[in-house]
């Protein structure tokens, strides 16, 4: 049985990364960029003021000073005129800088003349003047191979002219539930039945992450139905299965997956919890046996399933930051020898995080999981942790604001 680090990167080096697609810059936000993209000219194309004003030469105005205003250029405008000793050009933001000047003073530091303009206070040279080049240089490259693509980079690249880029392709994940005792959302529910609450969660997971989720709907407890849905599965990029994966009577996930010559890899995991997961390989696509219980299917897939999933993306980072946490509450684990996932709340005090634990562990709690902000790493060689003692964390959720008290 691998230890955590040993089961994710036994996953990571097997998953593989997905093709390439041309894509409209207009849907290419949260993908990742599959190519090197160089500029194809100077940015700034031409030399250009950086404010409405007037564009002056800088000896002219060592001191407080009228000039002649000689000419007036628009943004997408230009003059023919020089900028000659005791002149001035009125200009505007972006317009290029006319010949014969070296600065531009902004409409505030003037008395906005139209004919003559007064300049209050010396000009330097080069001042809120935007020089051709001084962004990007031609042939510089302006977004690499493996850029997550955010709107700073949409508009890098649009700027140049990219209507279409290649980016990686997004898996589309299979997911199947499994078990009797479900019905989906909106059947009738009666005393012995409960919803397939995981399929909806794992299509939010994924749906966060941009990959496409196809829901296989549920696989109930033979041997038939499970090959049906489970061959069904393996035409996608990726298969995750939820509940059926342990050595019980009706668990069949894992004997169909060996008879349909799916290559298990690994079928437990030395964590807790989710120690009963699974991962396989059949024909380059990876396969994803997660516990049934709410909590560990969502803690399996946040720390084995997504991290492969991003690879498979063209993500260059794929394991999320740890910190350090100081406990406010005792945590304990229930057995020793065994890395452990606990869900804590975070909070922000004088630049220091601090965890406390955010109510009942067991993995059929589900509430604790929606008050949780992050994962507490709590190590094999430890089972009581003390208030005041530091542990490492991560967060659940990109889009959790973390907010100093």
């Amino acid at each position: 049985m691998p230890s955590f680090l040993e089961a994710r990167n036994l996953i990571l080096a097997n998953v593989p990364l997905l093709g390439q697609e041309r894509v409209l810059i207009a849907d290419a936000a949260g993908r990742i960029l599959a190519e090197d993209i160089s500029a194809s000219w100077d940015m700034p194309r031409w030399t250009n003021s950086a404010m409405d004003g007037y564009a002056v030469r800088s000896q002219d105005c060592q001191q407080p000073s009228s000039l002649n205003v000689i000419d007036f250029i628009p943004a997408g405008g230009g003059s023919d005129k020089t900028v000659e000793p005791g002149t001035a050009i009125k200009i505007m933001t972006g317009a290029p800088l006319p010949s014969g000047a070296d600065a531009v003073v902004p409409v505030e530091e003037t008395d906005q003349g139209e004919n003559v303009v007064h300049i209050r206070k010396p000009v330097k040279t080069g001042a809120h003047v935007r020089f051709k080049g001084e962004d990007v240089t031609q042939g510089e490259c302006i977004v690499s191979r493996g850029t997550y693509l955010r709107p700073p980079e949409i508009g890098m690249l649009a700027s140049y002219g990219k209507a279409y880029v290649s980016v990686y392709r997004k898996p589309r994940v299979a997911i199947l539930s499994t078990g009797d005792e479900l019905v989906e959302l909106g059947e009738p529910l009666s005393d012995d039945r409960i919803i397939n609450s995981n399929s909806l969660a794992l299509v939010a997971a994924l749906k966060e992450i941009g990959a496409e989720p196809v829901v296989l709907g549920i696989a109930q407890d033979n041997r038939a139905s499970h090959i049906e849905k489970i061959s069904e599965g393996l035409k996608a990029d990726a298969l995750i299965t939820s509940a059926g994966v342990s050595t019980g009577d009706r668990d069949f996930v894992r004997v169909v997956l060996d008879e349909l010559g799916v290559k298990t890899l690994f079928c437990k995991v030395d964590i807790k919890p989710g120690r009963p997961t699974t991962f396989a390989m059949k024909g380059g696509k990876p396969v994803f046996s997660l516990p049934g219980n709410p909590v560990s299917t969502m803690i399996t897939f946040e720390e084995l399933v997504k991290p492969a999933l991003l690879k498979m993306m063209g993500h260059t980072r794929v394991i999320k930051q740890e910190f350090d946490a100081v406990l406010e509450t005792d945590l304990t684990k229930k057995r020793l020898g065994v890395l452990n996932f606990q869900r804590v709340n975070i909070a922000i005090r004088e630049g220091r995080y601090y965890a406390s634990c955010s109510g009942d562990q067991n993995t059929g709690i589900l509430k604790t999981m929606v008050r949780a902000d992050a994962l507490a790493l709590l190590p094999e060689n430890k089972d009581i942790f003390k208030a005041g003692e530091i542990v490492k964390v991560h967060l659940l959720s990109p889009f959790i604001a973390m907010v100093e008290e």
